[in-house]
C-alpha cells in the first residue's frame, strides 16, 4: 500500500504560490502519480461507464498507459516538471476529449473519482479546497454536451 500524504489540518488557509506549489505541497512526483493511480482505481471500482471510455487492460481496468499519461499531466499541471509536454506535446484538453460526450453526469462521475482519490491519498485542508476548485473548473471546461 502507498504511504498516505502528510497534509496540513483541515482548518488551514493555504493558497498556492511560486514558492509553495500544489506539486510541492502534495509531496512531489511520486505522490502525484499515486493520486492518479487512486483516481483510476476509484473509476475502475465505482464508475464503470466512465472507465469504459478508456482503453482497458486484459483485466478490464483502465490501462497503464492512460494512468501514466494522466499522472504526468497532473505533475505538470500542479507545478512540477513538464514531463507530459515533453513526451506528448501541449495537453489541448478540449481537443483530446472532443470525441467523448462530456455532459454533467460524466463530469460529476469524474469528480467523484477524483474526490475518492483525494480521500484515499489523505489530501485535506487548503490543498484539498484548492484542488477541488481546480478540478471542478476543469470538469466544467471540458463539458461539450447538454445535460
Amino acid at each position: 500500500m502507498l504511504p498516505q500524504l502528510k497534509t496540513p489540518p483541515a482548518d488551514d488557509d493555504w493558497v498556492p504560490s511560486l514558492e509553495d506549489t500544489p506539486f510541492q505541497r502534495i509531496g512531489g512526483e511520486a505522490e502525484v502519480m499515486a493520486l492518479a493511480a487512486a483516481f483510476y482505481d476509484a473509476m475502475d471500482a465505482d464508475e464503470p461507464a466512465l472507465a469504459q471510455l478508456h482503453v482497458l487492460d486484459a483485466n478490464g481496468r483502465v490501462n497503464a498507459g492512460t494512468r501514466e499519461r494522466f499522472g504526468l499531466f497532473l505533475v505538470g499541471w500542479l507545478g512540477g516538471p513538464q514531463h507530459y509536454v515533453e513526451r506528448h506535446g501541449h495537453p489541448r484538453l478540449r481537443m483530446r476529449h472532443g470525441h467523448v460526450p462530456v455532459d454533467t453526469a460524466m463530469r460529476d462521475a469524474w469528480l467523484r473519482c477524483m474526490r475518492k482519490a483525494l480521500d484515499a491519498r489523505g489530501v485535506t485542508g487548503g490543498l484539498r479546497r484548492f484542488l477541488e476548485e481546480r478540478f471542478q473548473h476543469t470538469g466544467d471546461f471540458l463539458r461539450n454536451t447538454e445535460g
